[in-house]
């Protein structure tokens, strides 16, 4: 569960910023830089094995984050934050598939990984949303073409984003089957609604095209499925039936950021958004009473009290839900042109050097 790491960091800064708290400042800083692998790019050769495009992205999410934080930069020796972004943006729209489907990203960078032949929100959402971040960081319109390319894909091209009464179904991706991407997964994870909605928000500030606002406020319509009629946040496919695995337990983390970022972009859902924020952080806060030290954190908010599961999950979302209620007290996140400082690589990766296919490798 790397991806996870990379989802924890982000959080922790996200932290670091709304509470202006250094405690943690050198710690995360080694964390990002100790996983950026031989290509700085985020596929160190230990993870060959399990790595996909959005365990590669989160990590991507993470150091986006430290760039539009403005976040403490890395010693000139080092990689640097948006170069970091940028080498990841690189790989993964170099992963760009038109043999199948007509385009997408597969959810397995590596040939060898169980689901190589499954293209998912996901991954291409991820794609999607940094290419919005690095559009609107650095002006460069290039990267909202390849944002458009994505969308347009997973809208018109296959059925991952359906839209249904003015509110977006965000299903979870496709085997590709006969080619076509036509064996549809159906289920809805708050995560991939979340991602796609905040790419949009990211897009729209910086184009100030509204159908990119159309979009946004199409994605939160149809968001109401992760929420009990109290407001509270909850993963509806697993979480009534105890079934949540490792990743699921942590997708709320996931969507409470991408919340967040979309009520500090979008005005005109900010107090929709903070009314559910709100609520969730308050059932989150009550359930962070279990454990020896009284103050592990559960799954299920709406349950009176700990439901006495824990882990990184649980954890991180419940961090997130609150960090993302303290968005009005700090400015947006930062532009090349507002006070970022992190420099970049617009060629970071181009190089990449990995083999992704047994049959490419030579000994």
């Amino acid at each position: 569960y790397w991806w996870e790491a990379g989802e924890a960091w982000g959080g922790i800064i996200d932290t670091w910023y709304f509470c202006q708290n250094d405690t943690y400042e050198q710690v995360i800083m080694d964390a990002l830089l100790h996983q950026v692998g031989q290509g700085n790019d985020y596929i160190p050769a230990n993870q060959s094995m399990t790595e996909g495009n959005d365990d590669q992205a989160f990590w991507g999410l993470a150091v986006m984050g430290a760039t539009e934080r403005n976040f403490t930069n890395p010693p000139p020796d080092q990689p640097q934050w948006l170069a970091l972004t940028q080498a990841v943006y690189n790989t993964m729209w170099s992963r760009w598939d038109t043999s199948n489907c007509d385009g997408g990203l597969r959810w397995q960078i590596f040939t060898w990984n169980s689901g190589y032949n499954y293209k998912n929100t996901i991954s291409n959402g991820c794609l999607m949303h940094i290419a919005a971040r690095l559009a609107r960081y650095t002006g460069n319109e290039t990267y909202v073409d390849t944002a458009t390319t994505v969308w347009d894909w997973m809208a018109n091209d296959v059925d991952f984003l359906v839209l249904e009464n003015d509110a977006y179904q965000v299903r979870d991706g496709a085997d590709i089957g006969d080619g076509n991407c036509t064996k549809l997964t159906r289920i809805q994870w708050s995560y991939n609604a979340g991602i796609v909605m905040a790419g949009c928000a990211y897009l729209y500030d910086f184009t100030n095209d509204t159908v990119w606002l159309t979009r946004t406020t199409q994605l939160f319509n149809g968001i109401h499925i992760f929420f009990t009629d109290d407001n509270i946040m909850y993963e509806q496919f697993c979480q009534p039936r105890g079934t949540c695995n490792n990743d699921q337990r942590s997708f709320k983390s996931v969507f409470s950021r991408c919340l967040g970022m979309t009520a500090k972009l979008i005005p005109s859902l900010h107090d929709k958004i903070m009314t559910v924020l709100t609520a969730s952080a308050v059932a989150a806060a009550q359930s962070c009473t279990g454990g020896t030290d009284g103050r592990t954190c559960g799954l299920a908010w709406n349950y009176n009290g700990w439901d006495g599961f824990y882990g990184l999950g649980e954890q991180i979302s419940a961090l997130e839900v609150m960090n993302n209620l303290l968005i009005d007290d700090r400015p947006g996140p930062f532009t090349n042109r507002s006070g970022g400082s992190s420099v970049g690589n617009a060629d970071a990766g181009l190089d990449s050097k990995i083999v992704t296919n047994p049959n490419e490798i030579t000994i």
